[in-house]
């Protein structure tokens, strides 16, 4: 999710109404929170009527399910994991109508400096959704610079990619990158920075944070487990903020827009059968939300219902998902 000032104010789900209206009706139903945050779209669906089954993998979002617990006794569940397994942990709680998932980083992180998630505020290079693994810093200071290079690149879609890892291995050469504000500098010094534009160190933080947390691959492997959890009419909204997750998910919807173009002149390949049905044109952001909310700019939403099709084995094959070469 982009950044846009110092206060940008509390977590605001973006495009709430349009998630409402994509898995309505929602009285009685039973919906997974993929992604729960600060609890912006359980809350709404909890006072649309639904009973709402909660994951999130981010320890700090505990007291916001522990409100909803207290206010919503008997219609709320909140269980910590990872949204790729979604199909698992929601398992024991019945058959599940809906999903949704709101991918990426939230405001809610970026605005705690200790997370390190953001450029703009002074603290530890970390990034860790969950508080596990390797840290931003583990990267920044041990991938050799053509690796790092390409995890930029891919990831995070920056052209000056090999001119920010070369100034990040000399800088590191004289003591290790250990803060946000040390790396915003060093990218900036790298490929300057001109009036108007988007700080030049937010591609990199994107391509660290996407890296760290391993987000496209618990994107993918969250699409396929929300497959095989609804049946046939169950719905599924997904919320991205950047054009590589947008991209993945149109094509997990419509797997024939991945494929080799085929030819009217010659017999005519079996395209594959379809899980996801009423497919819904992309939604955005309209000027009355991008107004309360500038970090609304860049979401897009899809939505599609379930066939009755049996749910496809995990396959990143056609998804787009970027790769990152020499990375191992």
């Amino acid at each position: 999710m982009p950044e846009t000032s110092e206060n940008a104010g509390p977590h605001v789900p973006v495009l709430l109404d349009e998630v409402i209206a994509a898995l309505s009706p929602l009285d009685g139903k039973r919906i997974v929170d993929g992604t729960f945050g600060a609890g912006g779209y359980s809350r709404a669906l909890l006072e649309a009527g639904a009973i709402v089954i909660a994951i999130d993998r981010d320890p700090s979002v505990q007291p916001f399910a522990d409100a909803l617990l207290a206010e919503f006794e008997g219609r709320f569940v909140f269980v910590p994991g990872t949204f790729s397994e979604l199909d698992t942990l929601a398992a024991e709680h019945g058959p599940i109508d809906g999903v949704v998932l709101d991918i990426g980083v939230s405001s809610m992180q970026l605005d705690q400096a200790e997370r390190g998630f953001s450029f703009m505020r002074e603290g530890p290079l970390d990034m860790r959704m969950s508080g596990q693994g390797e840290s931003a810093a583990d990267l920044v200071n041990t991938l050799d610079a053509g690796p790092l290079a390409n995890l930029l690149y891919a990831f995070g879609e920056e052209r000056k990619s090999r001119r920010i890892a070369q100034f990040i291995v000399a800088a590191r050469e004289t003591a290790p990158i250990q803060t946000t504000l040390e790396l915003a500098r060093i990218v900036e010094k790298a490929i300057g920075r001109k009036p108007g534009d988007a700080h030049p160190a937010t591609r990199t933080f994107q391509a660290l944070r996407i890296a760290v947390n391993a987000e496209f691959e618990q994107l993918g492997e969250a699409l396929f487990a929300a497959e095989r959890l609804l049946s046939e009419g169950g719905r599924l909204a997904v919320v991205t903020f950047h054009s590589l997750e947008d991209r993945i998910v149109k094509r997990f919807f419509d797997p024939d827009k991945g494929g080799p173009a085929q030819s009217r002149h010659l017999p005519q390949v079996q395209t594959e059968a379809r899980r996801w049905v009423h497919v819904a044109k992309a939604a955005k952001a309209g000027e009355a939300e991008l107004s309360r909310n500038p970090r609304s700019r860049s979401a897009i939403l899809r939505a599609a219902t379930r066939s009755a099709e049996v749910a496809r084995p995990v396959k990143f094959d056609g998804l787009s998902v970027p790769v990152v070469r020499g990375a191992e």
